[in-house]
C-alpha cells in the first residue's frame, strides 16, 4: 500500500500572547533567528499594539522574548533576497524601513505603558525597540549595540529611538562604534531602568508594570502623549502645553477622586475618566 504522507507540524507563531491580570504580554518568538524583526514580526507586533490599544481589560504591556536573544534587528537574509528585484530592493527597504518605523511609534502613541523585558542581547532594531518602550527591565547578561556600521549600514532608524533616550555622547559612541554595551552601563546612560538576575527579568517588568495598572487609566494616558509631545518643544511651547494638560486632568473625575482620596487617607477608587 502506498504511504500517506506526512503533513509538516505548523510553524509556531512568531509573536506570542498571554494576559497576566491586566498586563499583556508580547513575546517575540523567532529564537532561531535571534528574533530579528522581520516583514511578518513586524506586521504581528504592530497589529497587537493595536489590538492591546482597544481592550480595555489590558492596562499595560510588557513585551519580552523567547531565546538567547531579545532581538537581533532586522532580519538580512530577508532584506538581502531583495537584491534581486529589478531596482536592487530599493522600494522593498523603503517599505520595511517606513513599517518598522510605524510599529516602533505606535509603541510611543499606545494609550498604556509599555515595558521591555530583556534577557539577551538588543541589537540595531532591537535596541531601538527597547529604546521606544516607555520603561525597560534588563538582565545583567543583557547588552546593547548598533552595530550597524560594522557592516557597512549605519544604524539610523535605531538612532531616532537612542537619541531620544541616552546622552548624545553615549549615542554617537553607540553609533559609531558598535560596540556593545552592558546592561549595568546601559542602565547608569539612561536606556534601560533595572537591571536584574538572569531569568527574573520578565517577572520583575510585570511587576513594574503592574505598578503602573494600579493606576488611573486616564491619568497615565494622558501623562504619557504629553511626556512625549512636550520633549519635542521649546521649554516655553512646552510650559503652555503641559499647563494646558494640566487643567484639562484637574477637571477630569479621577483626579477629583484622587485628591479627595490623599485628603481623606484613604485610597482611590479610579474610574479612568
Amino acid at each position: 500500500m502506498p504511504q500517506t504522507a506526512r503533513a509538516s507540524p505548523p510553524e509556531p507563531p512568531i509573536l506570542l500572547r498571554e494576559n497576566v491580570g491586566s498586563i499583556a504580554v508580547l513575546t517575540l518568538n523567532r529564537p532561531a533567528a535571534r528574533n530579528s524583526l522581520s516583514e511578518g514580526l513586524i506586521a504581528a507586533l504592530h497589529a497587537a499594539l493595536i489590538e492591546v490599544r482597544d481592550d480595555n481589560s489590558v492596562r499595560a504591556v510588557v513585551i519580552a522574548a523567547n531565546g538567547p536573544a531579545f532581538s537581533a534587528g532586522h532580519d538580512m537574509k530577508e532584506l538581502t533576497a531583495r537584491r534581486s528585484d529589478p531596482d536592487r530592493g530599493r522600494a522593498y527597504f523603503a517599505e520595511i524601513m517606513n513599517a518598522c518605523s510605524a510599529m516602533m511609534q505606535a509603541v510611543v502613541l499606545l494609550p498604556k505603558p509599555v515595558v521591555a523585558a530583556v534577557q539577551g542581547i538588543a541589537t540595531a532594531a532591537g535596541c531601538q525597540l527597547v529604546a521606544s518602550c516607555d520603561l525597560a527591565v534588563a538582565s545583567e547578561a543583557a547588552s546593547f549595540a548598533t552595530p550597524g556600521v560594522d557592516i557597512g549600514l549605519f544604524c539610523s532608524t535605531p538612532m531616532v529611538a537612542l537619541s531620544r533616550n541616552v546622552p548624545r555622547k553615549q549615542a554617537m559612541e553607540m553609533l559609531l562604534t558598535g560596540e556593545p554595551v552592558p546592561a549595568e552601563e546601559a542602565r547608569a546612560i539612561g536606556l534601560v531602568n533595572r537591571v536584574v538576575p538572569a531569568g527574573t527579568e520578565r517577572e520583575a517588568a510585570i511587576a513594574l508594570a503592574q505598578k503602573v495598572a494600579l493606576k488611573s487609566a486616564y491619568t497615565v494616558k494622558l501623562g504619557k502623549e504629553a511626556f512625549y509631545r512636550q520633549a519635542e518643544m521649546s521649554l516655553a511651547d512646552a510650559y503652555r502645553y503641559a499647563a494646558a494638560v494640566m487643567t484639562e486632568n484637574m477637571m477630569a473625575r479621577d483626579a477629583e477622586e484622587g485628591i479627595g482620596a490623599f485628603i481623606e487617607k484613604r485610597e482611590p477608587k479610579w474610574q479612568d475618566r
